[in-house]
């Protein structure tokens, strides 16, 4: 009997809905909000009425492009948290409507669990490639840097995690302070290619275990600024791409450091990546890299699934699924938890 869940995201400020039948992704439709650039950074009270505004066509998109009839749905997974409360209010209550009137199950996701398990989202039914359990996950964001060690799919445990900025938020707030704009990562990651990425040391934390810490980073980076642009007014618009270089340089070396460290300790060989910044190319440089020398097995998402999106919620659920872990239409969303 075929299982096709309908997966629907909304942590932040983008409304997803896709469609995954048997592990095999149908369908995964994303409207992005562009009004928070204005703001330089998300406006939850406007993420939340966005939500309202697309989520009955993204969802009806996403059943229409998987060749569907929702009838044929077994279930429904949603995101429950962590994220912004109004975004989760608006996907949670579509959820329970649809479902209830639907008469199928709910099934809660944990948003960060998902990120982990985009990884295993097929595009084919020859789309074989995935990690072998046990694996060490990087999970980077603009709200996470942690490193989780995935036992199984429903068996996580962070050993690692930030202590206070994650490195998403790394990016974005020295992209401001740059005047480079929201979000700041990827224009970071563009402008770097054409800078020395050792032009400026900046502070690196000494922080015990697996954990990370970039406050300190962010502050060093600030200070620059703030002594160099005192006797050059022009130094950021001059220096900016070896500026771009230098940050994400000293960025992507603080995670692989810890990383590094807790994949040697633990003896583990399978090691992947996840969250947005999985993007960043330097990131990605650095896990081929470690790849060639250290012989890891090593995972990167599809560009399509380090953002937020669906896919990696219906994916989840699929697996939810078959353990019959449903929750029930009492189901209140949660700004904050971890895995």
């Amino acid at each position: 009997m075929d299982i096709t869940i309908l997966g629907i995201e909304s942590s932040c400020d983008d409304t997803s809905a896709a469609v995954i039948r048997n592990g095999v992704m149908l369908s995964n439709v994303i409207a992005s909000q562009a009004v928070h650039e204005a703001y330089g950074g998300v406006v939850p009270e406007l993420a939340s009425r966005a939500h309202q505004q697309n989520i009955v066509p993204v969802v009806s998109e996403a059943i229409k492009r998987a060749g569907i009839d929702k009838r044929d749905l077994s279930a429904i997974a949603f995101t429950r948290g962590p994220g912004l409360m109004g975004s989760l209010l608006v996907g949670t209550s579509f959820a329970k409507g649809l479902a209830s009137a639907l008469q199928i199950p709910m099934i809660d996701v944990n948003h960060l669990q998902a990120h982990v398990l985009a990884h295993f989202i097929k595009e084919s039914e020859s789309d074989v490639r995935q990690p072998s359990f046990p694996f060490l996950c990087l999970l980077v964001s603009g709200g996470n840097s942690q490193i989780i060690l995935v036992k199984s799919y429903k068996d996580m445990q962070v050993i690692g995690q930030t202590i206070d900025d994650a490195a998403g938020e790394a990016f974005d707030k020295c992209a401001k302070v740059m005047g480079l704009g929201y979000p700041g990562g990827p224009v970071v990651d563009r402008l770097a290619k054409e800078g020395d990425p050792k032009a400026f040391p900046l502070s690196r934390p000494h922080i015990p275990g697996y954990n990370y810490s970039f406050s300190g980073l962010k502050t060093s980076f600030l200070y620059l600024l703030r002594d160099e642009i005192a006797s050059d007014p022009a130094f950021v618009e001059r220096r900016k791409n070896d500026l771009c270089a230098s940050l994400q340089y000293t960025i992507v070396e603080i995670l692989m450091d810890k990383l590094r460290k807790a994949a040697k300790d633990l003896g583990v060989n399978e090691v992947a990546v996840a969250g947005g910044v999985s993007a960043n190319s330097a990131v990605r440089a650095a896990f081929q890299e470690h790849a060639d020398r250290l012989g890891w097995n090593i995972y990167l998402p599809k560009f399509s699934f380090t953002t937020d999106n669906a896919a990696m919620v219906a994916i989840t659920g699929y697996y939810k699924y078959q353990d019959k872990d449903f929750c029930g239409f009492d189901a209140a969303p949660f700004a904050r938890v971890t895995i």
